[in-house]
């Protein structure tokens, strides 16, 4: 027998003792699946996997040519980002609970709102994956990623550090750079950097409520190419580079046979910034246990502690009573504020700005409030406390962006034992090390809850009117209505609270996120600088397109170029540039 025999024939082999293995583990986790009395749809390999992930949308499409392609579970469930396309369609098919099956996972997906609340509530039953989150600790363990035993001691102090006085400074801070990014877009013919621009806010605005550091708006064509290590330049860098400090982490960036550049990366660059935001981090603390043992300042008691601050002295309370945050634990959470801080209202603040961009109407409706509201004064004299509680149609906009487009899937898992949970009329019993999957993208725009334009964004569905008796009643209009301007009109307005387990942006029960009040406050005070007195209009992209050509262009790309890279984004929207002009 021939070498070259022997190898094809150990190639074979091991491919054969492969699929003979995949399909052993298959049938295992089908098996396992159908006791549970739950429809099961069967996948290849688990869609989650990362080399999958990268590849699946740009193979999938040579697939779906095949004549059965269509018709597959792998073609319709097997890439990251189907529930964005397929909505509740799944679940009004197959029910309000369902698995998917691969040789590595079962994922259960749950679409019923009683059991999605429950699921939340029992955070014993159903913690987060360990094997999903532990790539966060990064700079140490954090409130995502800890044990139970840990996380309630990390929660309260987390929750220490949202306060009103910190709230403050994410009002006025994102007021003054709103103010400066709007200066910049305003003289331009078109705008083309709308998702690059609310990343520099977004980043800005935690560098001032996390560090305590303040930096003017600089617009994308300003920004100036650097290797800086400085605090803002590193901590940029760290975010825009997530996906690749996660998956290798920064102590493997630091190898000396790794190529300082691939292609446009500079995986050196990358490495430095995590020293020098380390090194940062480790000054900040120290600092802040400086402050702690010594009288408050005069800034720090008028103006309210940046996040380090106030978690450093938060932790030194609590390690008096059950013992605090070591330092590794400060720091991996000022990492995972920063993270889950920047990318979700980076991305969130692009989707509505596209969608006021394709939906005027909404815009003269958001004008009219912030006119009401504001008046005439300079974004300098608008109150945080006064102003903010009244802006419910600018808030109402946040909760329709993100009920369409949750930028952070939700996913539990039954870790090492086996969990009952009810679903309507049946009592599941979900196996161990089964992935739970909480169907957002089904719950939030189920027609059952959400009426029957329930893909439609339409922001004055979170608002309802009481009449005259008291009695109040959801505003149902496809377009908002034009009403007076009058104080009494305002008091007439509420927020809507859906049915619980129909949205769940921030989560629920007592892993819901402590930073929900942190991201109403910037997105309002953003949207009131944007659409008091101006108003935004998609640039016109080819010869002969009308304005309603245009805006119908603009959500069809929401619709069709928006998936999870890290979490859900626009992928293009340089595509769709934007023009600003001042309202007359």
């Amino acid at each position: 027998m021939s070498l070259l025999t022997l190898v094809l024939a150990s190639f074979l082999g091991v491919g054969a003792l492969r699929i003979s293995y995949w399909s052993y583990c298959l049938l295992g986790n089908y098996l396992t699946a159908r006791r549970m009395g739950v429809p099961v749809c069967l996948l290849p390999f688990d869609h989650t996997h990362r080399l999958w992930s990268i590849v699946d949308t740009k193979l999938l499409p040579f697939f779906n040519l095949l004549p059965f392609a269509t018709r597959t579970s792998f073609s319709r469930y097997n890439w990251r980002g189907w529930e964005i396309t397929d909505r509740y369609r799944a679940h009004h098919e197959l029910g309000g609970v369902f698995a998917m099956v691969s040789p590595s996972r079962i994922w259960l997906y749950i679409g019923e709102p009683d059991a999605a609340a429950e699921v939340l509530r029992r955070g014993a039953d159903f913690p987060r994956c360990s094997q999903l989150t532990e790539m966060l600790n990064v700079f140490g363990p954090n409130i995502s990623t800890v044990e139970p035993s840990r996380w309630k001691v990390q929660r309260k102090i987390m929750s220490a550090c949202f306060n009103e006085p910190n709230n403050e400074i994410v009002w006025s801070e994102s007021l003054v750079l709103a103010t400066d990014m709007l200066r910049y877009w305003a003289p331009k013919p078109s705008v083309n950097t709308v998702a690059e621009d609310m990343r520099t806010l977004s980043l800005h605005v935690l560098s001032r409520a996390g560090f305590g550091k303040s930096f003017k708006f600089q617009g994308h064509d300003e920004r100036k190419a650097s290797g800086s290590t400085s605090y803002k330049d590193s901590l940029q860098t760290i975010l825009e580079n997530c996906i690749l400090i996660l998956v290798l982490g920064p102590k493997f960036l630091a190898k000396p046979w790794l190529p300082r550049r691939v292609g446009n990366l500079q995986l050196g660059q990358v490495h430095q910034a995590c020293v020098a935001f380390q090194q940062y981090m480790t000054d900040m603390y120290e600092e802040g246990k400086l402050a702690y043992s010594g009288p408050p300042s005069q800034t720090t008691t008028k103006t309210g502690s940046p996040f380090m601050t106030s978690l450093v002295h938060a932790s030194q309370e609590e390690a008096k009573a059950s013992g605090g945050l070591t330092e590794s634990e400060i720091y991996g959470n000022m990492f995972v504020l920063n993270f889950a801080g920047h990318d979700t209202i980076t991305h969130t603040l692009t989707f509505a700005i596209y969608f006021m961009a394709a939906n005027p109407t909404v815009q003269d409706w958001i004008s009219e409030e912030l006119h009401r509201v504001l008046g005439s004064r300079s974004s300098a004299e608008w109150s945080y406390k006064a102003d903010f509680p009244r802006l419910r149609r600018c808030l109402s906009v946040l909760l329709e962006t993100l009920r369409l487009y949750n930028p952070v899937p939700l996913a539990k898992w039954t870790d090492a034992k086996t969990v009952s949970l009810r679903v309507g009329d049946q009592m599941i019993l979900i196996p161990p090390k089964t992935m739970v999957a909480l169907s957002y993208s089904s719950l939030q725009t189920d027609p059952n809850y959400w009426s029957d334009d329930s893909l439609v964004w339409r922001p004055s569905r979170w608002i309802r009117i009481q009449n005259d008796s008291g009695q109040a009643s959801a505003n149902n209009d496809a377009n908002p209505p034009s009403t007076s301007p009058d104080q009494q009109q305002e008091e007439k307005e509420e927020i809507i609270t859906p049915k619980r387990g129909t949205f769940l942006p921030w989560s629920d029960g007592i892993r819901d996120c402590p930073g929900r009040k942190f991201s109403q406050i910037e997105f309002v005070a953003t949207m009131a600088c944007l659409f008091r007195d101006w108003r935004v209009e998609p640039a016109f992209i080819s010869k002969g397109e009308s304005r309603d050509d245009a805006r119908k262009r603009v959500l069809h790309q929401i619709k069709t170029d928006s998936a999870p890279v890290l979490l859900l984004q626009m992928l293009h929207p340089e595509r769709s540039p934007l023009v600003w002009s001042r309202r007359q």
